[in-house]
């Protein structure tokens, strides 16, 4: 005998049918949303937020339509890793773009750094065989700055937070780090056209990184700039520790009387000129100094407390002095 529906019982299983249906596009235009992508948007994640939390904001900014819908594909699909952090997201992005960018991982660079110190950040956020990868593109990326004349990006990488996907290659990374620089130079005048005081634009990006390093303090940077290019005019040597120390892979210390006697290319008390390759990544302070270096006679300073404070002078006699102050006050 077969078995017959009742046509009430055939409506309500149609009905279902129909819902699910209608259910199942619903979601998944919440997962991939039709008409593309709208603006950026900054969405921050704070320590212990919840999913909840997360959907909440990404609703209010717009990113997603419906804050169950996200937290029901995270429940099916997965919920990304998070850390804490602010992350650009496009109004109107796909659930599956989202995760991704949640999961990512932040790499910082600050002025002052060494692309070796760059990669153990990039080490640190990834793993040391992406960290390699970009090692070997870094010091011989052919093209990749318009700025560059050798086979190394030291100095021409922009200081910055970079967002590093799941997806994202050491390449890729190491594309937005120069593309960042070119928008640095550019915030300050400095194109690959650009000559001042004898020097052409990558020997200016090679004097902001010694002033980057030997300045320190904003507020110091013009005047030792004012050094830098007073001694390139005399053809004195510069005489920087900072030089010598980059050799050494030393971020600050005492200079040795062994490292004083080491020739290297980086060696300032032995060769006279700028260093090969700039020694560090230059902030937009150190660009403007040696772009804008103040009018004055200078050839020496020395740091003379333990606040920073920095004396210049002109003549040897009184930077001696000076040397003599900063003993006093316990510095070497």
């Amino acid at each position: 005998m077969a078995f017959m529906l009742t046509k009430p019982l055939g409506r309500i299983l149609s009905g279902l049918v129909i819902l699910a249906f209608v259910a199942v596009v619903w979601f998944a235009l919440q997962m991939d949303p039709i008409g593309g992508s709208g603006r950026v948007e900054i969405v921050t994640v704070h320590s212990g937020d919840s999913m909840s939390t997360i959907a909440g904001e990404l609703h209010t900014k717009g990113i997603i339509a419906s804050p169950f819908a996200f937290r029901l594909d995270t429940l099916i699909f997965g919920a990304p890793t998070l850390q804490p952090g602010s992350y650009p997201m496009k109004q109107g992005s796909s659930f599956a773009a989202i995760k991704s960018i949640l999961s990512s991982t932040f790499v910082g660079v600050t002025p002052g750094l060494t692309l070796g110190e760059v990669a153990v950040n990039v080490a640190n956020a990834t793993s040391s065989s992406f960290a390699n990868r970009f090692v070997a593109e870094a010091t011989a990326a052919a093209n990749k700055s318009a700025f560059q004349p050798n086979g190394s990006l030291e100095g021409l990488i922009g200081p910055g937070e970079y967002l590093v996907t799941p997806s994202e290659t050491p390449g890729q990374l190491l594309d937005a780090m120069v593309k960042s620089f070119k928008e640095e130079a550019k915030s300050v005048g400095l194109t690959t056209a650009t000559t001042s005081n004898g020097l052409d634009a990558y020997q200016l990006v090679i004097a902001a990184s010694i002033d980057e390093k030997e300045g320190y303090y904003p507020r110091y940077m013009p005047d030792v700039a004012r050094v830098i290019f007073n001694r390139l005019a005399q053809g004195m040597y510069l005489r920087m520790d900072s030089t010598v120390l980059y050799y050494f892979k030393q971020d600050g210390g005492t200079v040795t009387p062994a490292m004083l006697q080491t020739s290297t290319p980086y060696n300032t008390y032995l060769h006279a000129g700028l260093t090969p390759t700039p020694i560090c990544t230059v902030s937009t302070y150190a660009l403007h100094a040696v772009l804008n270096p103040p009018p004055g006679p200078w050839l020496y300073f020395t740091v003379v407390n333990r606040d920073g404070k920095t004396l210049f002078s002109s003549t040897f006699a009184q930077q001696l002095k000076n040397e003599k102050l900063a003993q006093a006050n316990g510095i070497e």
